[in-house]
């Protein structure tokens, strides 16, 4: 079974997320999969299966589970089915995913790509004594956001200065904890974090799916659709995103870093 390993979000290589994909004709055992997740450590690796012509069923899995949406992986399997002629490059590629269809563009300068995901806003907000504890700051703001908890804190410092505790975020039932904050400079719109203890991820490079929950929550709070996003992790990416009705838009480039085969029992 042939993989590829991908840094999305990136514009350079060992920068942005790595993601794992395999093209497959049907998919293997679920259990497999989670094996092959598992060996490979990213923070996801996508299955890809052809329905037919430029529409493709793709599943993620972390480390330790399968998850109902992954943005990063997505853009990655779109960059590999163009880049190895499973998809014409002419017109956009359909996926369908435990979160509904998804779509990727491929712009006019050939190297950006465009995610079109659900939008997710985050419900009432509520007060949380653990998250406090366990990131080390009083948040601005906790609500849930689908299947994440999303956090705003007060300044980018103190975003990118956080030290979470895991132990205690793993504690929290939902995918993942969203960390945002306004951005400190004129570069970017926001910056956030994620860490997904729960699902096998103590910190994600660079996350799509959050920013799917992120752009209604800017939207509403800067009075604007278009964002600059920046993810601060250790290797940090570049997200433009655009919030458009109940879809999210979110454009990034991708790199192969690898190509391999994995021996199949």
């Amino acid at each position: 079974m042939r993989i590829w390993t991908v840094d999305a979000f990136a514009d350079k290589l060992f920068s942005g997320n790595p993601a794992a994909v395999c093209v497959v004709e049907l998919f293997p055992a679920d259990a497999f999969m989670q094996s092959v997740a598992t060996e490979m450590n990213l923070s996801e690796t996508a299955f890809v299966v052809r329905l037919a012509g430029n529409y493709f069923h793709v599943r993620w899995f972390t480390p330790a589970v399968e998850v109902r949406l992954c943005g990063h992986a997505t853009l990655a399997s779109a960059h590999i089915l163009w880049q190895e002629k499973f998809a014409n490059a002419k017109d956009p590629i359909r996926f369908e995913s435990l979160s509904g269809p998804l779509t990727v563009t491929k712009e006019i300068d050939g190297k950006m790509m465009t995610l079109n995901l659900p939008a997710q806003p985050a419900l009432e907000p509520f007060e949380s004594v653990e998250l406090t504890q366990a990131l080390g700051t009083k948040p601005l703001f906790v609500g849930r956001a689908y299947d994440d908890c999303l956090v705003e804190v007060e300044s980018e410092p103190v975003l990118r200065g956080l030290t979470p505790d895991m132990q205690i975020l793993r504690k929290f039932n939902c995918r993942g904890i969203i960390v945002t904050a306004r951005s400190g400079g004129g570069q970017y719109d926001f910056v956030s974090r994620f860490f997904a203890p729960r699902e096998g991820v103590l910190e994600d490079p660079v996350t799509g799916s959050a920013h799917c929950k992120l752009a209604p929550y800017w939207a509403k709070k800067l009075g604007k659709l278009d964002f600059i996003a920046y993810q601060a992790s250790p290797r940090g990416g570049i997200l433009h995103v655009r919030l458009q009705q109940d879809r999210v838009l979110i454009a990034g480039t991708a790199i192969t870093v690898l190509t391999g085969d994995i021996s199949v029992p």
